[in-house]
């Protein structure tokens, strides 16, 4: 019998795993490979990587669909979705530390052939990670992104980021996080309850949400910013991959990661194949699942 506070339990059935990383911090994915005998892997894998403030289970409708033709890969960010969750004081919540963690995971797995689907902070940490280890990726998804320097930041991301009202409502009251479940779909869209608790249940205390408030705060928006140059480096290094198939998912009614982002993409990728969704928001995938996978169908034998 499913607990009332884990409705979502199975919409997830999915089995974990977990890398340690180099300071005993328990790193969580999903590494799926349905009808295969242990040791056999497929040759391509789909490496999924989420944003703020959701984890690997946003990526469940996309795992399901794709586990029986490819190896997939989910990563849960530390401090988010089943993987352990330190201080500030103990881990480092900075971009260059996440492309860390995501590259040792990468090459711990020996994972080639690389499909990468980012979103939200997921494809600034995803694309770190490829420029870093280019040989081993071969596509390039981004949905609802940023890969580049930006100063675009909607008022009610810049008010999260206060230093004192901003981590009282962000890690306090979990502000952040529960208004997602709204305000990251187009208007008039709701989630299920069952999926809404799957959203939400990893960040169910103060302690639990360090990172939803760490992630906010490492927004570069000035030079001064720790991950500026981060991402900076993240941007120069966009052109390896202008040869290779890159597909771009938008959700257009998203008013952290607007339109205007799309565009910017397109400068960099110019030849690349965009999907516009004109009725969806941030959480595009939550939205859209059964209008991607057949896009992604027809992309991923390119």
């Amino acid at each position: 019998m499913v607990k009332p506070k884990e409705i979502w339990r199975p919409l997830y059935p999915f089995e974990s795993r977990w890398l340690e990383l180099g300071d005993g911090l328990r790193y969580h994915y999903l590494d799926e490979r349905k009808g295969k005998k242990t040791g056999e892997a497929q040759r391509e894998v789909l490496l999924m990587v989420h944003g703020n403030p959701t984890w690997s289970f946003y990526w469940r409708a996309l795992v399901s669909a794709f586990r029986d033709r490819y190896r997939v890969v989910a990563v849960d960010h530390i401090g988010c979705g089943l993987s352990d969750k330190p201080s500030e004081e103990t881990y480092e919540y900075t971009l260059a530390r996440r492309i860390d963690d995501l590259a040792t995971l990468v090459q711990a797995l020996d994972l080639r052939e690389i499909t990468l689907l980012g979103h939200d902070w997921g494809g600034a940490i995803g694309m770190g990670a490829a420029c870093r280890l280019e040989e081993r990726f071969k596509r390039i998804v981004l949905m609802n992104t940023c890969t580049f320097l930006s100063t675009l930041c909607p008022l009610r991301i810049a008010a999260c980021r206060l230093p004192v009202l901003g981590r009282f409502g962000v890690q306090g009251l979990n502000l952040f996080a529960l208004a997602a479940t709204r305000m990251a779909l187009a208007p008039g869209h709701r989630l299920p309850k069952e999926v809404r608790a799957g959203l939400l249940a990893p960040y169910d205390s103060r302690q639990n949400r360090v990172a939803v408030y760490q992630f906010v705060r490492d927004i570069p928006l000035s030079e001064n910013h720790p991950s500026y140059g981060t991402l900076l480096a993240i941007e120069e290094n966009l052109r390896l991959f202008r040869r290779r198939p890159v597909c771009l998912i938008w959700g257009m009614l998203d008013w952290c990661f607007s339109p205007e982002f799309l565009k910017r993409f397109l400068q960099f990728y110019p030849e690349a194949e965009v999907h516009r969704f004109t009725d969806a928001g941030h959480y595009v995938v939550e939205e859209a699942a059964d209008r991607i996978i057949p896009i992604l169908e027809q992309f991923l034998v390119k």
